[in-house]
């Protein structure tokens, strides 16, 4: 090891231990009300952690943990699993995630929308939260509240009534929604919406899109959902608590967002003090893999091709025709390919394909005989994919997964495919294109070293924030006064219009003038006439 990095290491421990020392023993209430599977990698990776650290925590969670033996210091409030999917399905009259690909942009912003006001409702209707709500002596029993910052907002309430600090953890990486949350200013000519596949560099048209989305996203929020919210608390607390606070309220509690996100997945953009990027930090040293998988791999002469869609949305699910095109394209290849497959049976599968319905996605990647990764796009699958460097075929279905393929797409470590569309000439093309070019290896080996460098890991960044929150008691001085400020202060809509006024004036009074001039003028010519 270089001399440099050896000091790195070493000052990077002391700071972890400093704050391993200050934090350790913080009493801390987790809840997450959404049950997207997805995002509680990072999630239950954070919960692991400050356990782990010897923080006690009270986890209110759709998604167990019992079966890890956390410990002691681990307490869970199970709640029951909405199935947010099925509603969803049957209200946009779609009979899969995958037919998902032609709803809007819009039309997902208020899917998701219906998502978060159904969960929450459904959350407080269980009497597990219930509890929580209605303790006494709440005051003093915990020092810290973390929360889904995805449309969970009825979460936020638990920091009010137990008067404690709220740490928010944005499992989508980056919104536009999230500006007025820390009091800055997103610039729309060059930050893509987050489900918009724009790049930093967008034309004419596209910046009018991305506009009207972020304008039309605001508007619905402010005018739908935050009511719709609030309706929601009303409903249930109205009588148990005089002063509830609005859900705008509630946000302004936030001491800060813990976002998924890090360069060069994201270009640059503003940031607040209090929006730390901490993406990667579900992560973890590769594992030994199950011992048919690793002879699978190490035996790959050729090398590999690891195949997923992730948790929502299923391969097997595909039409008997476009199974086929993947069959023969993949039975063409001298190499192997690992294919998480939801059903149990393939039927014609290749010698050269193994599937099973789960698969160690990192850990595959991880292995040097992977070559390329067929993947839908998502954050966590992307990140995991730059991690271990591994080029990326994209087949994006909805939400970000656009954008993060065409982010690889523009920065040359990734190509990308309709599965709906998709031939079996240009899905053989694609894949010889990714395995046989060095430059997309070369381009991802090179994004893997940028995300890799940091000067604390992903994981200890995310704790010491996680500290220094609690040991500050929320951190006031990290909190933009934006957040204080009415929209039209925020916007200078004030400053706009007195300077309006003062430009404006002289040129109205010196119509008004010339008009009395003119019209006096007339009446002179007019008694002349007479």
């Amino acid at each position: 090891m270089q001399p440099k990095n050896v000091l790195k290491f070493l000052l990077l421990g002391l700071v972890a231990l400093q704050h391993f020392e200050i934090g350790a023993g913080s009493r801390i209430l987790a809840a997450f009300f959404f049950p997207g599977k997805s995002h509680f990698m990072m999630t239950n990776a954070i919960i692991r952690e400050l356990v782990q650290r010897g923080h006690e925590v009270t986890f209110i969670t759709p998604f167990t943990l019992a079966n890890e033996n956390l410990g002691s210091n681990y307490t869970e409030v199970l709640l029951p699993q909405f199935n947010i999917w099925r509603s969803i399905l049957e209200m946009w009259k779609v009979k899969s995630v995958l037919d998902m690909r032609d709803i809007d942009t819009l039309t997902f912003i208020k899917m998701v929308m219906v998502m978060g006001s159904e969960t929450t409702n459904f959350a407080f209707e269980q009497k597990e939260v219930l509890n929580l709500i209605n303790a006494k002596n709440k005051v003093g029993k915990f020092d810290l509240l973390l929360a889904e910052q995805f449309f969970n907002e009825g979460a936020l309430l638990l920091g009010h009534l137990y008067q404690i600090p709220i740490i928010t953890i944005f499992t989508f990486g980056f919104a536009n929604y999230l500006s007025p949350l820390v009091g800055i200013v997103t610039p729309w000519s060059y930050v893509s919406h987050g489900w918009k596949p724009y790049s930093d560099r967008m034309s004419l048209s596209e910046r009018i899109d991305n506009v009207y989305c972020s304008v039309m996203e605001d508007i619905i929020r402010q005018f739908w959902y935050y009511p719709e919210q609030n309706e929601i608390l009303q409903r249930h607390f109205s009588k148990q608590f005089k002063d509830l606070p609005t859900i705008k309220q509630l946000e302004s509690n936030i001491s800060v967002i813990l976002l998924n996100a890090h360069m060069p997945l994201e270009p640059p953009r503003p940031l607040s003090f209090n929006m730390i990027p901490v993406g990667g930090l579900h992560i973890k040293p590769a594992q030994p893999l199950p011992t048919e998988m690793q002879k699978f791999l190490d035996e790959a002469e050729h090398g590999a091709v690891y195949f997923s869609l992730g948790s929502q949305v299923k391969s097997s699910e595909f039409p008997p025709e476009k199974l086929k095109i993947f069959l023969d394209v993949f039975r063409s290849l001298k190499q192997r390919i690992l294919w998480k497959f939801e059903d149990d049976k393939l039927p014609n599968k290749p010698a050269n394909v193994m599937v099973q319905k789960w698969m160690p996605q990192s850990d595959i990647l991880a292995h040097p005989n992977v070559k390329v990764f067929i993947s839908h796009g998502g954050l966590f699958g992307t990140q995991e994919a730059v991690y271990h460097g591994v080029p990326v075929l994209g087949m994006p279905v909805y939400a970000d997964q656009y954008l993060n393929i065409n982010k690889g797409k523009v920065a040359g470590y990734a190509l990308g495919v309709d599965y709906r569309t998709v031939t079996e000439e240009e899905l053989r093309y694609s894949l010889t294109e990714l395995l046989e070019n060095p430059k997309y290896r070369d381009t991802m080996r090179r994004a893997s070293r940028i995300f890799r460098d940091r000067p604390l890991s992903a994981m200890d960044t995310a704790m010491f924030w996680i500290d220094y929150v609690i040991e500050h008691r929320g951190a006031p001085h990290i909190v933009s006064e934006g957040i204080n400020l009415p929209w039209y202060k925020f916007y200078l809509l004030d400053i706009i219009g007195i300077a309006l006024a003062i430009i404006l004036m002289p040129i109205l009074g010196l119509l008004l003038i010339c008009r009395r001039f003119q019209n006096a003028k007339k009446s002179k010519t007019k008694g002349k006439r007479n």
